[in-house]
């Protein structure tokens, strides 16, 4: 039967048209994640077969431990977005299930990837982006049920694509609730950049690349 409803699927499939290169999802899973993992690659597979441009290759997290780590992945399920023919990095991820509002991430990420999306950031934002020497790390924490929670994701995944020094994460916290714990989720969306600053809240892109800049401060202090 699947997971998805027709309805659904159609709404995906529609939302696929205009993808023009390959958008390739690497799902790295693990036995020790259970349901997560098995869900996340159902869910994945089914998303995949709606687009012939679109991809899913599946890596177990301990088997592919180098490969793993040569995307800074460490937990599962956890997908990595490639771009185009050679599968290059787009800094995009997604740490858990993108199940919910969270689905809506998914399809944004694959729309950004293949080329379906308009990366819409203002000239001042890519000017910083431009200028940046040293690697950068958001991690956005969400939960299925928020409804702002895809708002945030996507506007860190528009910051990866345009820096190679971007990587943007989002993080299903109820699937991770030591990292919750770490860096004291209490409301989603919530952003952390290079684990010093925390940003509450669907913050505004101007609001967001401040935060950059503060964090950029506070590293060379």
């Amino acid at each position: 039967m699947g997971l998805m409803q027709d309805k659904d699927r159609e709404a995906v499939r529609e939302a696929f048209t205009a993808i023009t290169q390959p958008a390739h999802m690497l799902l790295f899973t693990s036995t020790e994640s259970g349901e997560y993992s098995e869900v996340a690659r159902e869910l994945l597979a089914e998303v995949a077969e709606l687009h012939e441009q679109v991809s899913l290759e599946e890596v177990d997290l301990v088997a592919g431990a180098e490969r793993a780590a040569s995307y800074g992945v460490d937990k599962a399920p956890t997908v990595v977005f490639l771009a185009s023919e050679e599968r290059s990095d787009t800094g995009m991820r997604f740490a858990g299930l993108p199940s919910g509002y969270e689905f809506a991430s998914l399809v944004e990420a694959i729309r950004l990837v293949g080329g379906a999306a308009e990366r819409a950031l203002s000239p001042a934002t890519t000017a910083f982006l431009d200028e940046l020497t040293a690697p950068m790390r958001l991690q956005v924490f969400v939960t299925p049920t928020c409804p702002y929670c895809p708002r945030a994701v996507v506007l860190a995944y528009q910051l990866a694509l345009a820096s190679p020094q971007v990587t943007a994460e989002g993080v299903e916290v109820s699937e991770f609730p030591a990292l919750g714990e770490r860096f004291a989720v209490m409301g989603v969306p919530k952003t952390v950049i290079d684990e010093l600053i925390h940003v509450e809240g669907a913050a505004p892109e101007g609001m967001l690349v401040a935060k950059l800049r503060e964090a950029l401060v506070a590293e060379a202090a």
